[in-house]
């Protein structure tokens, strides 16, 4: 697998080299043998110049299947590059789920030319996949699970199987359907080829896996698959009509774009955009979180401006006040952290968050108490002053505790009020462990001082 990998890396390599060498027609052949996900990889990892250049090389037959995995903007902006019948052509092949996806992804008018231009059944399945929600099981699921009665022998549905051209991917078992069209079990390949031909179909089943309802969560989904370690699933409706199947790739997917928008979205930034896109659109976006900011720092200045004649008296606090805030943010973002990976999980219920609440605590109090004596001691030992290490320390064993606490009623709160938790929780964070470190460090110098 190590020397797959180097040698795709090296295939990249190649083409980028015989980009800058103008080579074209030797970029044409390299990017006929490399795999479509490499030649998106490489399309995002290009200025978009030198991307549309390489864009149009693509072969017609293999772009729909490069658009499937480009991130929204850059696979918006790149469709658009297509003749209409080029790129309704490119997709016919495309499995259901990856062309519902497309579709999602592109603009409206774009999307509508492609629903029109496919035809028969496959449409009629493509607009069912349509009219589920994306973030649902019906969004993530395919139209192509082999059905198979529960009162047939194995041989029968072998010898049906040969008929097939070929399996849909992923495929690890067969689903079992009364005539009723409700889902009844499955039967696993691997029970399948090894069962005498006599047997018949519903003494081989098995029905560890429940149908998964069809308007069950995307993140559900992907809990239970993770639980299970499922290969495929069946998706059911409301009256346990089979739908459909989910597959272990598409819940991949779904979770590696979940991990991405969270990383994302705490910096502010939207997952989807383009690393070399125009720098008005970026600025743009990207001032938005630096105003949020800047209200949380200006609130931060307001509460040390409150103790300005503290400050004045002993310069030594404008020198220690950044350990405050500094331990206190890292002691919060820990907690918040962990709440936030609890919650995505589903390990966080009302049934054990006193719990979690007094765990958390504790381990506050014992790293508030033994910081609070380290930095306590050191800063006696700079300053020869026992007053300010005593200051210090209790500001710090204080603002641990506040942190601590805040990191986990604020993800709770927000996920309460259905806001991602990854996407405002640090911001908040932030402004209540500086504010709470400054006001309590100068509050504390204060008193003593007065």
């Amino acid at each position: 697998m190590q020397a797959t990998k180097h040698g795709e890396q090296g295939h990249l390599q190649a083409i980028r080299e015989a980009l800058g060498e103008g080579r074209l027609k030797r970029v044409g052949k390299l990017l006929h043998r490399t795999h479509p996900a490499k030649v998106a990889g490489l399309l995002e990892a290009l200025p978009p110049n030198e991307r549309r250049a390489v864009w149009s090389m693509v072969d017609t037959e293999r772009a729909g299947r490069v658009l499937t995995f480009l991130h929204e903007e850059i696979c918006a902006a790149l469709a658009q590059e297509l003749d209409p019948d080029d790129l309704a052509a490119s997709v016919q092949y495309l499995e259901l789920d990856d062309l519902v996806d497309l579709i999602q992804v592109l603009p409206g008018e774009i999307g509508a030319r492609l629903l029109a231009a496919t035809g028969g059944r496959r449409r009629q399945q493509l607009e069912t996949l349509l009219s589920y929600p994306e973030d649902s099981a019906g969004g993530l699921m395919n139209a192509d699970p082999i059905e198979v009665r529960p009162d047939v022998r194995v041989g029968t549905v072998m010898r049906y199987l040969r008929l097939l051209d070929e399996l849909p991917p992923q495929t690890d078992m067969l689903m079992v359907v009364g005539r009723d069209g409700c889902y009844q079990g499955g039967l696993r390949l691997s029970t399948l080829v090894t069962a005498d031909t006599d047997e018949r179909v519903s003494d081989l089943m098995q029905v560890e896996v429940a149908g998964i309802p069809v308007d069950m969560p995307a993140a559900e989904v992907a809990q239970l698959f993770d639980d299970l370690d499922l290969l495929s699933a069946p998706v059911v409706d409301a009256d346990l009509h089979l739908v459909g199947r989910i597959t272990v790739d598409d819940v991949v997917d779904r979770i590696r774009e979940d991990a991405d928008r969270s990383v994302m979205q705490m910096a502010g930034l939207n997952q989807d955009a383009d690393t070399f896109g125009p720098i008005l659109a970026g600025s743009r976006s990207r001032a938005v979180w630096l105003g949020i900011n800047l209200v949380t720092a200006l609130l931060a200045a307001a509460v040390i401006s409150r103790f300005e004649a503290t400050l004045q008296q002993l310069v030594a606090l404008a020198v220690l006040m950044p350990i405050v805030a500094s331990m206190g943010g890292i002691a919060g973002s820990q907690t918040l952290t962990l709440v936030i990976r609890g919650l995505a999980l589903g390990q966080i219920q009302k049934g054990n968050m006193r719990l979690l609440f007094t765990r958390e605590m504790g381990i506050s109090v014992i790293n508030g108490l033994l910081w609070a004596i380290v930095i306590g001691l050191l800063v006696f030992a700079w300053f020869d002053s026992a007053m300010l290490g005593g200051i210090i320390g209790a500001a710090i064993l204080v603002n641990l505790l506040c942190a601590a606490a805040a990191g986990l009623t604020i993800p709770l709160l927000l996920h309460r009020l259905g806001i991602d938790p990854a996407l405002a929780g640090g911001v908040i964070l932030t402004t209540v462990t500086d504010v709470m470190g400054f006001f309590a460090f100068l509050g504390l110098a204060t008193l003593w001082l007065s």
